[in-house]
């Protein structure tokens, strides 16, 4: 249990430290926020479902963009996170947390922004798919490596 939430709290630390890190291009509605490669260790890790909300709502607490980035992201986070951990050993794992950003995410971003939404919804999914299928698929094929499914 204690290791669980340790990890969990590493999750949520590495996932604000990556965002601040490289804040320029984590926040906006053009954004390449690659801390979102973390979005799929609820495949590996149930744990991360935790994890990736505080770390989602930490981040967008001192992002500055406001209430509805704080609690709609991290909602949207927590939705993606638990379809992941649900379909664990299926694609939608890893299309979840493009999907549900792409369309959710700009939903808000495009009050906040006043830009058209299915511009934000292309620009959102092609980052998302960028980082999900370019990091957060090697990152979980180097984990399985270490953490085989016997230790979760």
């Amino acid at each position: 249990m204690s290791q669980r939430l340790a990890r969990a709290g590493l999750i949520a630390a590495i996932y604000v430290v990556l965002v601040f890190v490289l804040r320029p291009f984590s926040f906006g509605p053009i954004q390449l926020r690659v801390a979102e490669a973390l979005t799929v260790l609820p495949i590996l890790f149930p744990e991360a479902v935790g994890g990736l909300y505080v770390g989602v709502l930490a981040a967008n607490i001192l992002g500055g963009l406001g209430p509805w980035d704080i609690f709609g992201g991290s909602a949207v986070t927590l939705l993606a996170a638990y379809v992941t951990l649900r379909y664990r050993n299926s694609w939608l794992a890893y299309a979840s947390p493009i999907v549900f950003n792409a369309f959710l995410i700009s939903l808000y971003l495009h009050f906040i922004f006043e830009l058209p939404y299915w511009t934000l919804v292309l620009s959102i999914g092609i980052s998302q798919t960028v980082i999900v299928l370019g990091l957060g698929v090697p990152l979980v094929r180097l984990l399985r490596k270490h953490y085989p499914p016997r230790h979760q």
